[in-house]
């Protein structure tokens, strides 16, 4: 079972918030924790707000056991643009994109492998 955390409109772009998704996907949950705290990049600390959100209500709602956990899922999807206009030399205007996300982390229990 795979519980999930959302967080919406973030004001980043998720091609820069996937970058740091990527590293943590698949990653037992105490990796991944580690990993977003020494990652340098801003996205770091929403991701890893999520992530403990999803591990809350893994615990909390569910009664999964928080030392078996991993990163199951992780995605940002795109957000509603901020559409804004700057002037520009000669009358012009140039247009600036404010790019906002929807991050979703899943978390799940490992099962343990029989051999």
């Amino acid at each position: 079972m795979i519980v999930k955390a959302r967080a919406g409109y973030v004001r980043q772009s998720p091609f820069k918030v996937r970058l740091v998704l990527d590293l943590i996907r698949g990653l037992p949950v105490d990796e991944a924790r580690s990993t977003l705290k020494f990652t340098n990049r801003r996205a770091a600390g929403a991701v890893s707000k999520v992530l403990e959100s999803a591990v809350a209500n893994a615990e909390h709602n569910n009664a999964l056991d928080v030392d078996q956990l991993y990163v199951a899922e992780a995605h940002a999807g795109e957000g509603p643009t901020l559409k804004r206009f700057r002037a520009r030399a000669r009358g012009r205007v140039g247009r600036i994109q404010k790019r906002t996300s929807h991050i979703v982390v899943g978390v799940a229990e490992r099962e343990e492998q029989v051999h």
